[in-house]
């Protein structure tokens, strides 16, 4: 069976939610065989594209999982910030024609409600080696 090697684009903004969901994400990698090359750790979801083309560039890394939290606040700030770059995300990918899974929650969603979804940073592990598995 092929080791699946991923590479990790972490947000700190939230880190009390992104961290567990990193536990999360590092438990289901080794579940699965796959190995953490490099994690990258950026100061919010926003600043993930740079940190993501970084990671595809490199031939050792074949999928980028992405570990994000946006909550809402006062404005609109987290729709802008969650839509901008899950566009960027996807555009990543087919650029560099390897998977990038979206483990970012939200916009629209309260602590509470980000709190309860710590485990999608398991699910997006489970993307990425879905995602690489189908396209072999």
């Amino acid at each position: 069976m092929k080791k699946y090697r991923l590479g990790f684009v972490v947000s700190e903004f939230n880190f009390d939610i992104t961290s567990m969901m990193l536990e999360r994400a590092k438990a289901q990698a080794e579940f699965l065989g796959a190995e953490i090359i490099k994690t990258i750790y950026v100061p919010g979801v926003f600043d993930m594209p740079l940190a993501i083309k970084k990671l595809l560039s490199m031939d050792e890394v074949d999928a980028v999982v992405t570990l994000g939290a946006v909550i809402e606040g006062e404005t609109e700030h987290d729709e802008i910030v969650a839509s901008h770059a899950s566009r960027k995300i996807a555009d990543l990918a087919l650029e560099y024609g390897k998977p990038v899974s979206l483990g970012i929650t939200g916009p629209g969603m309260s602590r509470l409600q980000a709190e309860k979804r710590i485990e999608k940073g398991r699910e997006a592990v489970d993307a990425a080696v879905k995602m690489l598995k189908r396209l072999e």
